[in-house]
């Protein structure tokens, strides 16, 4: 997949995001569109996951750690054809599995998330195990910047540096924002860099929006031997639609009528440009 390919599937996921939400009443809009460029290349480019391996134990790993974006990861999945697209229709409806936090009761997922702080645990134990059995796949892990105030993730990432796992990749979603307002508001988290170098990473810095940018970080892993990676890829929240991005309102709301109409067409005229 090109670059221009990747750039009309990333409008094509936020069509979809937008779709499922508006249709299902409720979810996380703006973190979704924020961290969708990041999933769009991990499962376009990355990980080699697909139905048919899916069940395998050799193969490449992905945690959603930040579980509330979970309308980014099905939207992904379903494109991978884990599950057909019309069972997305039943999005926060009673008795549906596509609820609103990942669940293994769902297809393509691997582990349930939600409770932040809690994912990049699993994937520091999925790195030992890949370690202690000898194998060269890797484990990719996505965290939003707010939940870096949960204390288990520091925990983590000193076992993390401990066990020397260069096979482990944590995505920090660096958009700024979280539910009740800006995270240095919140409770301030930079220098972020330099508190993830201090606890052993190998630290790179990147527009998580730009999957070019994303392709190619992707390529360079591991940034160093024996070291964890670690990529803030800093977003725009709500990224794709101007009246969304960066307003803090929009963590958890849904679109209205004419929003929805607005929204679809900013994104049909970005895709009319990049055809062009």
């Amino acid at each position: 997949m090109n670059l221009k390919d990747l750039q009309l599937k990333s409008i094509e996921y936020r069509k979809t995001i937008l779709e499922i939400i508006y249709n299902g009443k409720a979810g996380h809009t703006a973190g979704s569109l924020s961290c969708i460029d990041i999933l769009n290349v991990l499962y376009n480019k990355v990980l080699n996951i697909n139905p048919q391996n899916f069940n395998n134990t050799d193969r490449n790993r992905y945690i959603q750690s930040k579980g509330h974006s979970v309308e980014a990861l099905y939207t992904v999945l379903c494109d991978k054809e884990f599950f057909d697209k019309s069972e997305l229709k039943s999005l926060n409806k009673f008795n549906s599995h596509f609820i609103g936090h990942p669940t293994k009761k769902v297809n393509g997922i691997e582990h349930n998330t939600g409770a932040l702080g809690h994912g990049l645990s699993v994937a520091v134990g999925i790195g030992i195990g890949f370690k202690l059995d000898n194998k060269s796949f890797k484990v990719y892990t996505l965290l939003g910047d707010g939940e870096l105030s949960e204390g288990s993730v520091w925990e983590a990432l000193t076992s993390a540096s401990k066990y020397k796992l260069d096979n482990l990749v944590v995505i920090i979603d660096r958009n700024r924002l979280q539910i009740t307002g800006s995270t240095e508001e919140v409770n301030p988290i930079e220098p972020l860099a330099d508190k993830f170098k201090a606890f052993g990473f190998s630290v790179k810095e990147i527009n998580g929006n730009s999957v070019e940018e994303l392709d190619n970080i992707f390529k360079t892993i591991p940034f160093e031997s024996e070291k964890p990676n670690l990529i803030i890829a800093n977003t725009s929240k709500g990224k794709g639609i101007s009246f969304i991005e960066n307003v803090v309102s929009w963590h958890h709301r849904v679109p209205n009528d004419e929003e929805y109409k607005l929204a679809l067409e900013e994104l049909n005229l970005e895709q009319e440009k990049l055809i062009q």
